[in-house]
């Protein structure tokens, strides 16, 4: 019996046994075929990475089937929230695991999209979870993006320790990102672009 563990904006959350359920809604507001049109598109792009990612052996849901319109089966991946359990006495060791996680996609061309700690699970290693957003690019301007959404999120989660857990990916970023100073000076430009729209 499935039972669901999430709804978001997008999508229903189920879970069965080990198998998790991504059932995308419908859009009453949308015009039916280009409602139609976008979940299909969506689902088919986060299968193919999700099947991508199980190839290249890196943490995330492997894949176990897509109806290829709107519904996604994937692995369940047990352990905690990266959310839940990030505190002052772990974040070194967890944001610089996190930073490598992260380059690795961006070394082979894949944005996230959504970098939060609700977004990662911990058990043997850190899980990223929810592609739903993700998308491939090369440019340094999506990468640097990347990285500043993950910066806010965790200023939003984990205010008290945001800057010592951002240096902390940082350094985890830098050990294994292919071209580190092209993307973190791009990084500066966007966060400056950030602090002049608050002004």
């Amino acid at each position: 019996m499935k039972k669901i563990i999430g709804i978001g904006a997008e999508a229903t959350i189920y879970i069965s046994e080990n198998i998790i359920t991504k059932q995308r809604h419908e859009k009453d507001y949308r015009i039916k075929e280009i409602d139609d049109m976008l979940r299909k598109t969506r689902t088919r792009k986060e299968a193919k990475l999700l099947e991508k990612l199980q190839g290249m052996d890196f943490p995330a849901p492997g894949l176990i089937s897509t109806d290829r319109e709107s519904l996604i089966e994937m692995q369940f991946i047990k352990g905690k929230r990266l959310r839940d359990i990030l505190n002052k006495n772990n974040f070194k060791k967890l944001c610089t695991e996190l930073g490598m996680g992260i380059a690795f996609l961006h070394n082979n061309n894949i944005i996230h999209g959504d970098l939060t700690t609700s977004n990662m699970i911990v058990d043997d290693k850190i899980y990223f979870i929810d592609f739903g957003l993700s998308f491939h690019s090369a440019k340094a301007e999506d990468k640097a993006v990347d990285l500043h959404l993950l910066r806010q999120a965790l200023d939003s989660k984990h205010f008290n320790i945001c800057e010592q857990c951002f240096s902390s990916a940082i350094e985890g970023y830098r050990k294994v990102i292919e071209n580190p100073n092209e993307i973190l000076a791009r990084l500066d430009k966007v966060e400056k672009r950030g602090r002049n729209k608050g002004k």
